[in-house]
């Protein structure tokens, strides 16, 4: 059973999934239902748990889950002490809007699942197998540094390659994806492999004069990128430092703005 707060993408949902059906109200999963997903915006689920406490006894004590990455059980504290088992299942994943596509990326995808109880938690990993994924089991108290982490790693990298692409064009180059895209993807995979190790470049080198002329550069003909180029290369500065890396940097900071 499906039930959404826009019917029109309820109905769409329905359309990709086996043997499902769109309901006209929340009390018939209520009734119906011995699992719940949420799959809202993070700021919308106190609403729906508002409204599944309101359609009626959870007669059932279903176990009731939600997907949001930064949230944990708390948000579902008035379902629990409704009598519903309650977890958080996050796929550590990030989606575009095609099913089959997604689908087979979840396939061997790690999931981060809180679980309230540990029948909760063991509920929630059967359902992540069921999936062909992996559980990864993250605290509650973690949640919110958990998330931030996985979008540190993703919606950011979204964002610096964006803005990588806009410096390419406004350099003439036609092709920026064509471009980069070896160069990320190898970037990429060195760092899976060795981890900070991977990284190269002027900042690894003390190359002070490199970095300023791409400041400079930067300030004149692509403004925009300036502040998260300049926070980037000071990010990276100063991990080397916290490394105790042998090759003084002292100017280099000091032109990044530490």
């Amino acid at each position: 059973m499906v039930w959404g707060r826009a019917p029109a993408k309820c109905r769409e949902a329905v359309g990709h999934l086996a043997h499902a059906r769109a309901v006209s109200s929340l009390s018939d999963i209520v009734d119906a239902c011995d699992v719940v997903a949420i799959a809202v915006a993070d700021d919308a689920i106190p609403e729906i748990v508002r409204a599944i406490s309101e359609a009626g006894a959870l007669s059932r004590a279903p176990l009731v889950f939600h997907v949001s990455g930064g949230s944990g059980t708390a948000v579902l504290e008035p379902l629990r002490q409704m009598g519903a088992k309650t977890a958080a299942i996050h796929p550590a994943m990030t989606f575009t809007g095609d099913p089959k596509l997604e689908l087979e990326r979840m396939a061997g995808s790690r999931f981060a699942v809180t679980g309230s109880s540990a029948e909760s938690s063991q509920l929630a990993q059967s359902i992540v197998e069921a999936l062909g994924g992996i559980s990864v089991e993250v605290p509650e108290a973690y949640r919110a540094l958990y998330h931030a982490a996985l979008c540190h790693a993703a919606n950011h990298l979204v964002t610096l390659f964006a803005g990588a692409s806009h410096a390419l064009r406004a350099a003439g180059v036609e092709d920026p994806a064509g471009l980069l895209t070896p160069l990320a993807r190898a970037a990429l995979e060195n760092s899976i492999a060795n981890g900070f190790d991977a990284l190269s470049g002027p900042v690894l080198r003390g190359d002070t004069e490199t970095i300023r002329r791409h400041l400079a550069t930067l300030e004149g003909d692509c403004p925009e990128l300036l502040p998260t180029y300049r926070a980037m290369a000071l990010a990276a500065a100063e991990e080397l430092e916290r490394r105790s890396d042998p090759l003084n940097r002292a100017n280099l900071l000091n032109l990044l703005g530490k």
